[in-house]
């Protein structure tokens, strides 16, 4: 099913997170190509990647294209800065090697949005990570996103 023609920018904007992280997640997993991964959410994924009931959303959306794009190209292509931004930030005797994959890729896209896309406030930003963190994790770890990219955005000056 196809969004409706003009959905609203924050929900084609969560639409894009959430499709980020799907992305960043199947890249950590498979070492999918970045030309390959977006070649694929593009053709196969993009346009039903939120539902009602994971987001209370009214209507289906269509993701921003070009966000996700710049999410995922961004996230990929400032890794290293990224995870040490990140490793940082985890409390002591934690690493990200001991966060689960998911986990992992709703913090490295989080970060990149927080500390490469000042034109998103960090405050939206942390809800819809904190919020794209709910539909693969309990409360508990909703909470440890909100602590971790709040974290990054004071280091960030945002």
């Amino acid at each position: 099913m196809t969004g409706s023609p003009n959905p609203p920018r924050g929900l084609t904007r969560s639409a894009a997170r959430l499709a980020a992280v799907q992305a960043l997640y199947q890249h950590d997993m498979e070492a999918t190509p970045v030309a390959q991964l977006l070649h694929e959410f593009h053709q196969h994924r993009i346009g039903s990647i939120i539902d009602e009931e994971e987001f209370d959303a009214a209507e289906y959306a269509d993701a921003e294209v070009d966000f996700f794009d710049d999410l995922v190209k961004g996230t990929v292509a400032r890794l290293d800065e990224i995870d040490a931004t990140l490793g940082e930030r985890l409390s002591a005797g934690w690493t990200l090697a001991r966060l689960d994959r998911s986990m992992k890729a709703v913090l490295r896209v989080g970060a990149y949005e927080i500390i490469a896309r000042p034109d998103v406030p960090a405050a939206a930003a942390i809800s819809e990570y904190v919020d794209v963190a709910k539909a693969f994790h309990d409360a508990r770890e909703a909470g440890f996103v909100n602590g971790v990219l709040d974290a990054v955005a004071k280091g960030a000056g945002r």
